[in-house]
């Protein structure tokens, strides 16, 4: 029944609640990352969703557009200043994504929504991340998030495909709130987030 009713309920109830007592946190938000990073405040980006289908996710914007000399965009961890960093650390960067919530296209609670370009690139054990809503966050997001491996990551996104129930959404944004406060997993060493993709042998 949760499955089915009660978890899209669920996804409907808590993101209306948040916008109609906490909209003002959106608007601080975005009038800081216009300060200091400028325009435009929201970054859009095609994701996969369920099924594989295609959709825009937002986020408020956490990089600069600095280039080099040649007029090419610098690597993602020099666009990433200290703002940028702080909103990815406290996840105040995901909050636009609520949006994505309430249209259908994600969920509070699912695997994270990866690069387009993956698609090709996984094997049928990784599809099955694909059989539920993608999520703001995650099973893999609160176990280890950006610090572990690309298997783990996939197997834990399939571990929660399986066996994902009230109970577990509950665990999963309680560690959430946990792991904001703690900052661990953010990144890979050496990357703003996380290494590419480009395959494995699951």
């Amino acid at each position: 029944m949760y499955k089915v009713f009660f978890k899209r309920s669920m996804d409907i109830f808590v993101t209306v609640t948040f916008f109609l007592f906490f909209w003002w946190v959106l608007l601080i938000v975005g009038y800081m990352v216009k300060t200091k990073l400028g325009s435009p405040v929201l970054f859009k980006q095609n994701r996969p969703g369920k099924g594989g289908e295609v959709f825009t996710m937002y986020k408020f914007r956490s990089m600069t557009d600095a280039k080099d000399s040649n007029g090419k965009l610098l690597s993602d961890a020099e666009r990433l200043p200290k703002f940028g960093k702080l909103l990815r650390g406290t996840s105040l960067d995901e909050l636009p994504e609520l949006w994505n919530v309430l249209k259908g296209e994600m969920s509070l609670v699912g695997p994270r929504p990866l690069l387009v370009e993956y698609l090709g690139r996984y094997n049928d054990f990784q599809k099955r991340r694909h059989e539920v809503r993608p999520g703001i966050t995650g099973w893999a997001q609160v176990n280890g998030r950006n610090a572990i491996s690309w298997d783990e990551k996939f197997r834990l996104d399939v571990d929660y495909v399986d066996n994902y129930s009230f109970f577990m959404d509950m665990k999963i944004l309680f560690l959430t709130v946990k792991k904001v406060f703690v900052k661990e997993g953010i990144s890979q060493g050496g990357e703003a987030t996380a290494k590419e993709f480009k395959g494995s042998e699951i």
